[in-house]
């Protein structure tokens, strides 16, 4: 998966590369023409949740093509933006940032909520104080049918 979000750098966006914790491995490193290949640059860092991550801020309004490098082993995001072939008979990535937008930290809009008023929807109404409302109407949880516990068969 990749996300792309605002830079802090003019003229940037911040890519990040993500692949998911069922991906077993020891190293695992992005290249692409935006480092120049270069097998080491990059690595993703596994999380505490085991999704393993990298994050660069690369040049807008360009294409940049990558691979993961998996244990030593080359292989293709097939759910980037894109794919093209390559010299070496397989697929390269690709992240396209041609239209990505490039507005910075700096220039995002603050919320237009105005934090002193609560927002109440104007199309459901305000619950009645001890009613419970499901499927079939409004009951009181005293009209309630309990539920019995599931008990595993032996």
């Amino acid at each position: 998966m990749i996300q792309k979000n605002p830079s802090s750098r003019p003229g940037h966006i911040r890519v990040t590369f993500e692949l998911p914790s069922c991906v077993w491995a020891d190293r695992i490193y992005v290249a692409g023409t935006f480092n120049d290949w270069d097998e080491r640059a990059i690595p993703l860092v596994q999380g505490r949740d085991g999704v393993w991550r990298a994050t660069v801020d690369l040049p807008a309004g360009q294409r940049h093509e990558f691979r993961y490098l998996i244990d030593g082993r080359w292989q293709t995001d097939y759910h980037a933006d894109g794919f093209t072939d390559n010299i070496y008979g397989s697929h390269n990535s690709m992240v396209d940032l041609e239209s990505a937008r490039t507005a910075s930290v700096a220039d995002r809009q603050p919320s237009k909520v105005i934090e002193a008023q609560p927002h109440i929807s104007p199309h459901l109404p305000y619950p009645k104080e001890g009613v419970v409302r499901g499927i079939n109407g409004e009951r009181s949880p005293a009209d309630m049918p309990r539920m019995r516990p599931r008990v595993a068969a032996a």
